[in-house]
């Protein structure tokens, strides 16, 4: 098999993993963030996906939704809003601005962090991507919360490669609202990023698709 055919294989089940309902690792790339991410379909997530990206990834557990869908509801770029020094991104070293927004709890969670609470936050933002006219986002949601909210880019991969953008276009390539839940794999070890090699192990072990960002942009941009 040759190695755009590996490519195009990966793209493919990974497409089909997250329409199925399933995780995704997905590795940005190794000159950028260098981080892989598991990736949900929100509409997806209970507490054991909750728990299985707490446990198992260990970074932030963040919902990126679609320019459109983000606009929908008046959500901003979180460094747009604040008025202090510290939200000025220039200092960041593998973009040129960060894509959070508001941090948010579904208005029926308690404190907001447990693992229910979080799928219920998780699970309503899906819902809320899939129908956002029809969604009163200030009253289903209140702000600061325990779910980081991320805008993707208006040209998603054409304009910005991250996580946000990956994961908001193979939501869009699967048929699915254009949301998608995204938590950073750490190493328990070193503290830092899980390394590609040791994601791409987890996958297998698990059963999980395995794709590099690269493919996704060249097969989705």
């Amino acid at each position: 098999m040759s190695t755009g055919d590996s490519r195009s294989r990966a793209v493919a089940a990974a497409v089909a993993a997250f329409r199925a309902g399933e995780p995704v690792l997905i590795h940005d790339f190794s000159d950028r963030e260098g981080e892989v991410d598991l990736v949900f379909p929100p509409r997806a997530v209970g507490p054991d996906a909750v728990a299985q990206m707490r446990n198992d990834a260990g970074g932030l557990v963040c919902v990126a939704l679609g320019h459109d869908v983000a606009d929908a509801f008046d959500l901003p770029l979180l460094a747009d809003e604040l008025d202090h020094p510290a939200a000025e991104s220039s200092h960041l070293g593998y973009d040129e601005r960060s894509s959070f927004s508001l941090t948010v709890n579904h208005r029926d969670t308690y404190t907001g962090v447990t693992d229910e609470d979080r799928a219920r936050t998780v699970a309503a933002l899906g819902d809320a991507a899939a129908d956002p006219a029809g969604t009163d986002f200030a009253t289903e949601f209140r702000a600061p919360g325990h779910v980081h909210v991320l805008r993707a880019a208006p040209g998603l991969l054409s304009e910005r490669r991250g996580h946000t953008e990956l994961g908001v276009a193979l939501a869009r390539a699967a048929d699915c609202p254009p949301a998608a839940v995204v938590c950073e794999m750490l190493d328990d070890e070193t503290g830092r990023e899980l390394s590609v090699d040791d994601a791409r192990a987890y996958a297998e072990r698990h059963g999980l698709a395995f794709v590099e960002g690269a493919d996704l942009v060249a097969a989705l941009a």
